[in-house]
């Protein structure tokens, strides 16, 4: 069976990309933002893994990882964060969580991160921020 990866991200072609590139090994599921992310964790799904964005509407990735962090259901997930903004701040935010297993900048390099999910999932990478 394969392992189901969930892509948040509020832009169409980068949900499109990820699904191209990620769909082939894994199942995907994409949401729009962490509002529908959340409302598809509540009907009792688990992903292996969660790609999300930082800067989305409704609720963001900042959130989205807060709450995975503080629920015990859902805080040992991995998490990746694919974002625009990656200063210092940014890095600092995202380093105190435990399950962000990889931060991605904006505009990113699909064979890195196919590379890096893999070896998240197969157990292989500890944290690589």
């Amino acid at each position: 069976m394969k392992k189901k990866v969930l892509i948040i991200d509020d832009s169409i072609p980068i949900r499109f990309l990820l699904e191209a590139i990620f769909s082939k090994n894994y199942h995907v599921i994409s949401a729009q933002d962490g509002l529908v992310a959340m409302s598809w964790l509540a009907k009792g799904n688990t992903p292996d893994l969660i790609i999300t964005d930082l800067q989305m509407p409704n609720i963001d990735g900042y959130e989205l990882i807060q709450f995975l962090a503080d629920s015990n259901l859902y805080r040992d997930i991995p998490v990746v964060v694919l974002s625009a903004c990656n200063d210092a701040d940014t890095t600092a935010t995202v380093n105190r969580y435990q399950n962000v297993q990889a931060f991605f900048s904006k505009p990113f390099d699909p064979v890195q991160l196919s590379a890096s999910v893999a070896d998240i999932l197969s157990g292989q990478l500890a944290t690589a921020i």
